[in-house]
């Protein structure tokens, strides 16, 4: 169930990127299901390609203090927004900068909705 609604709230996070970053869009706004679609999409390439790509940039990690891991989830937001258009989905970024801002907006917004989810992991 914890799934279903991190899920949902990347796909509300993907939509208030699309309304706020000028170089990502969709091809119908109101269409959920691109915003589902892409939030499962981006779900995966952060779990199969992120860590590759921290470990791969693990010195550039440590000498920024952690600041390259900013460049990471632009290039994650990317690289999902390329399959996404591959596999027809509707959802397009423009270049670099616009999924670097998309990928800032989305970690921002899925934190603040995520603080309202009761963590049983937590002691």
């Amino acid at each position: 169930m914890k799934l279903f609604i991190r899920l949902v709230f990347t796909a509300l996070a993907l939509f208030a990127t699309v309304v706020l970053v000028p170089g990502i869009r969709v091809d119908d706004p109101n269409a959920w299901t691109i915003y589902a679609l892409m939030a499962v999409i981006l779900s995966v390439v952060n779990t199969l390609v992120r860590p590759i790509l921290k470990m791969l940039s693990c010195p550039l990690i440590l000498l920024t203090l952690g600041i390259f891991l900013l460049v990471i989830n632009g290039l994650t937001f990317w690289i999902a927004a390329l399959i996404a258009e591959s596999l027809g989905v509707g959802f397009y970024v423009d270049n670099y900068w616009a999924a670097f801002l998309g990928a800032l907006i989305v970690s921002i917004v899925t934190v603040v909705l995520n603080a309202f989810i009761k963590d049983d992991d937590r002691a």
